[in-house]
């Protein structure tokens, strides 16, 4: 009883997204990272569009496109779980 629950969704996947989501959102937009958990899906949805030409399909295959710079600096310093540049969703993917 009250046990904590299997994730459906692995952590390192959860991990991964939010990552995305806080190193790359654009920050000159006034809106929180807002994270909705449905029964089937989670969205997780990051203020601002996609930066310069890069598309969905682009970032399917590792594609990236560094909105923050110093955040991702920060990140790769052992701030975040961070695994290396444009590697995050194409791991998320496979997991």
């Amino acid at each position: 009883m009250n046990a904590p629950g299997t994730p459906e969704i692995p952590r390192v996947v959860f991990e991964e997204l939010l990552v995305n989501a806080l190193v790359h959102r654009d920050y000159l937009i006034d809106a929180p990272i807002r994270i909705f958990i449905f029964s089937n899906r989670i969205e997780i949805i990051s203020p601002g569009s996609l930066p310069n030409n890069l598309t969905v399909e682009k970032i399917k295959t590792g594609n990236s496109n560094i909105r923050n710079p110093i955040l991702v600096s920060y990140a790769a310093k052992g701030l975040l779980p961070y695994h290396g540049i444009g590697s995050g969703i194409t791991r998320a993917l496979e997991e």
